[in-house]
């Protein structure tokens, strides 16, 4: 109860890190004679108020009559062109919020013998960089503001972050976890192609900020209905030499939530964190040298998840997974910026992360009262994941300014390395079973984009192919009296080629934008298996889809807009969704993939409103997804076993809607507020499949439905200068799960930050999960059998560190 008051207290006290906004643009064009068409040079351009003529910038043109205005804020301005022996003349300007660079329709001024032009009017607009983007299709966020997660990983990072939740190691956004993970614009192995994976490994000290975007545009990636997370990771282009290095350090598991079931080792307690990190930068002229290296060492009780699972024969079993985790993950990014002259730049950069895992666990199976151990599983996970990255980037500036042309190569591979070793310990037998998997992954990724300035607005196209390859082997080395499946083991390909194009238009006017998009993909996959694999053989699919986008927005006034999107996405089943090999995480909660799985097509539509004040703001968004082919696991059992086997399916329809709001607050110098909360309604459709693994049965269930919701609040306190303080809770309402239902969490975190060394140095210390309230709670019902989990896991960690800017 004590814990509830608390949380209750923290509710009406609360802070955000959304960042201010830079609404900044570069005016450009090109003056010329009206009488012979010739360049005009040495024209003075210059930007005034309308009210009062009062001066805001000028330029004059170069040799070719071109000239550029930079750094102009959103307004309504008066632009006046004037040359002796030629009429002055004047232009209206609204600079709006779309576009960094706009392209003024020539300008052409009359010599003074010819009669004078009328006033035209031209609409000019820019971006935002930080905060919610004036499209309300972006939230930007930087890391370090997230001042009671410092020091974690990029997921502990993002669990604070306005409209993200996370659920067993996966991002979900607005309750739904088709999240696509971008690192600098980019897909990568080490996030995923159409998956997440390694965000929980992957340092939060290398990133420099997180672009959350709800409804992406035809440019960016059809994959991921329910929107992209864009990790920006750390390069500064200071001159001279610049840097950063920092240490942090911490402790976990602080003490032991449930203790173990007997006649297993201990659990993982007072779990050692450290994260050392090096940031180098060196610009001189046209080039700038970048270098950011972390490493990430921690102990974690990674699980400890309590079962009871039910039989309908009445047959009870009670057991206990516990997994204490060694990981150490490097990662290192280096580069060079290249500006070969003022419209040509080149830049090449490589990735290497290296991610180390020891799992070392035990599951002890019990009958219903404890008075029989049935069965002890423990087990040792030796896993190397090694991703090395090559990427290059060219860029060409026409004479106009924002008129792009992009090029872009990429180079991906990853091994996965793993090694499994499993005894089990039966009342009559014992045994030792080995497993080794050997994966690469190779991708192959080229793209061109082309941006285009025009009078109001600006358009977008490209062109992207990738062609992707995954080899995997099992080979599975059976024990004395295995209980394990004997086709464990063999060969499986994964084949991946996906061209597409895009075009994007932007438009605006002083009161309407409008954003229409249309991206065209062809997709073909190929997955081989071996000939004699008894359940699953080689299979694929491919197709031609459209993906078009519409955006239309309405400025109420200076202070709010009102935008409408929809676009039409998909979810492509990853790799690891069609593995063949089953997966043992749990002794008898097997996992496995279907090569039979298909994509997932999702509509989105969504009503965005906000409203700006002088210290704040108020967003919201009523949105409704509805998909085709929802993918989804589903558990089931055969006849005269109790093992429970899960397994991909596409299982029919399934729609999820809701309300998500953002209300931000700076009350004064020293406190500031942000409150984020979402209600939701998910649903899936009754639907009838058939598991194919290990022997063909059947699964059918009615349609599940549940209204749930989540809040965050964040505070922000600065009690004297250079001091800074965050506290942060978050409440997650029940929810379901693939056939069931999973139960309320809520936390607590608390960071406090300190600036030292006149501002070039900064310590910190948090706490995560203060009160050690996160516990993982399900139910789960099949056709046969039911079963109810508690998971203690790690969630309580204790963490200072120190950085030094140089």
């Amino acid at each position: 109860m004590l814990k509830k008051i608390v949380f209750m207290l923290l509710i009406l006290v609360s802070v955000g890190f959304i960042n201010a906004q830079n609404t900044q643009v570069t005016i450009f064009g090109i003056i010329k004679n009206s009488a012979d068409k010739t360049g005009l040079s040495y024209v003075s351009v210059v930007l005034k108020k309308p009210n009062d003529s009062t001066l805001v910038l000028g330029t004059i043109t170069d040799n070719e009559g071109r000239f550029s205005l930079t750094d102009v804020k959103t307004d309504t301005y008066d632009l006046e062109f004037s040359l002796s022996g030629f009429e002055t003349k004047h232009q209206n300007l609204f600079v709006g919020s779309l576009s960094k660079f706009i392209e003024i329709p020539m300008i052409e001024l009359i010599p003074k013998a010819e009669k004078e032009t009328k006033i035209d009017e031209v609409v000019l607009t820019s971006t935002k960089e930080n905060g919610i983007s004036n499209q309300l299709d972006k939230k930007t966020y930087s890391v370090a503001d997230n001042i009671s997660q410092n020091g974690g990983s990029v997921l502990q990072t993002m669990q604070n972050l306005p409209g993200i939740t996370t659920q067993d190691g996966k991002i979900q956004l607005r309750g739904n976890d088709k999240v696509t993970i971008f690192i600098d614009g980019k897909q990568t192995a080490m996030t995923g192609f159409g998956s997440q994976t390694g965000l929980d490994n992957i340092p939060a000290s290398s990133i420099e900020r997180i672009e959350v975007i709800n409804n992406p545009s035809s440019k960016y990636e059809a994959n991921g209905n329910a929107g992209i997370i864009n990790i920006i990771m750390k390069k500064n282009k200071q001159n001279g030499w610049n840097g950063k290095v920092g240490l942090t350090t911490g402790l976990g598991s602080l003490w032991v939530r449930q203790e173990n079931l007997p006649t297993i080792s201990s659990q993982y307690t007072l779990t050692p964190k450290i994260n050392p990190s090096v940031s180098l930068n060196y610009r001189k002229d046209r080039v700038n040298i970048f270098l950011q290296t972390d490493n990430l060492y921690t102990e974690t009780l990674n699980k400890n998840e309590f079962v009871t699972r039910n039989y309908e024969d009445g047959t009870v079993i009670n057991s206990q997974l516990k997994r204490n985790r060694n990981t150490n993950f490097l990662t290192t990014k280096a580069g060079i910026d290249w500006n070969i002259d003022t419209q040509n730049s080149l830049t090449i950069s490589g990735m290497f992360g290296s991610e180390k895992i020891i799992d070392r666990g035990d599951q002890p199976f019990f009958n219903g009262n404890y008075s029989q151990r049935l069965r002890l599983w423990q087990f040792l996970e030796d896993e190397l994941k090694t991703t090395w990255m090559g990427t290059a980037n060219y860029q060409h500036k026409f004479k106009e300014a924002g008129h792009l042309l992009n090029i872009g190569f990429n180079y991906t591979f990853h091994r996965e390395d793993e090694k499994y070793f499993y005894d089990n310990f039966l009342p009559s037998s014992s045994g030792t079973d080995a497993f080794k998997l050997l994966s690469d992954e190779q991708v192959y990724d080229f793209s061109v984009d082309y941006v285009k300035s025009l009078k109001y607005g600006r358009i977008e196209t490209g062109i992207k192919i990738r062609n992707r390859n995954i080899p995997t082997d099992m080979n599975f080395i059976p024990g004395v009296n295995s209980v394990l499946d004997a086709n464990s083991g063999g060969w499986a390909t994964y084949k991946e080629l996906i061209p597409a194009a895009y075009a994007n238009y932007i438009f605006e006017t002083p009161k309407w934008e409008a954003e229409l998009g249309m991206r065209l993909e062809y997709v073909k996959i190929q997955y081989d298996v071996n000939l004699n694999h008894p359940t699953y053989k080689s299979d694929g699919y491919n197709y031609t889809q459209p993906f078009p986008n519409l955006r239309l927005a309405y400025k109420l006034n200076d202070n709010s807009k009102l935008s409408i999107f929809y676009n039409r996405r998909v979810d492509r089943p990853n790799e690891v969704d069609i593995r063949i090999f089953p997966k043992y995480e749990d002794a008898e909660i097997i996992k496995v993939g279907n090569p039979a799985l298909r994509p997932q097509f999702t509509n989105s539509i969504d009503m965005g409103y906000k409203y700006n004040w002088e210290n704040g703001y108020f967003y919201s968004a009523l949105y409704h997804r509805f998909s085709d082919g929802t993918i989804t696991r589903i558990s089931s059992i055969i006849p005269n076993s109790n093992l429970i086997y899960a397994v991909f399916q596409n299982t029919g329809k399934s729609n999820n809607s809701g309300l998500e709001a953002i209300f931000n607050q700076k009350i004064s110098k020293t406190y500031s507020f942000n409150i984020n909360g979402n209600l939701y309604r998910n649903q899936i459709d009754a639907f009838s499949v058939t598991n194919l693994y290990p022997v063909p049965n059947v699964f059918s269930t009615e349609t599940q439905r549940i209204i749930s919701w989540n809040l965050k609040m964040n505070n922000t306190f600065k009690f004297i200068k250079w001091f800074d303080a965050q506290l942060s809770a978050m409440y997650l309402a029940p929810d379901i799960i693939p056939q069931g239902k999973i139960g309320s969490r809520f936390s607590v975190d608390l960071g406090i930050k300190r600036s030292i060394q006149n501002g070039k140095g900064e310590f910190f210390v948090n706490a995560t999960d203060l009160f050690n309230t996160m516990v993982i709670k399900k139910q789960v019902q099949g056709n046969g059998f039911n079963y109810t989990s508690n998971d203690y896991y790690e969630t309580q960690v204790i963490r200072l560190g120190y950085s030094y800017k140089f």
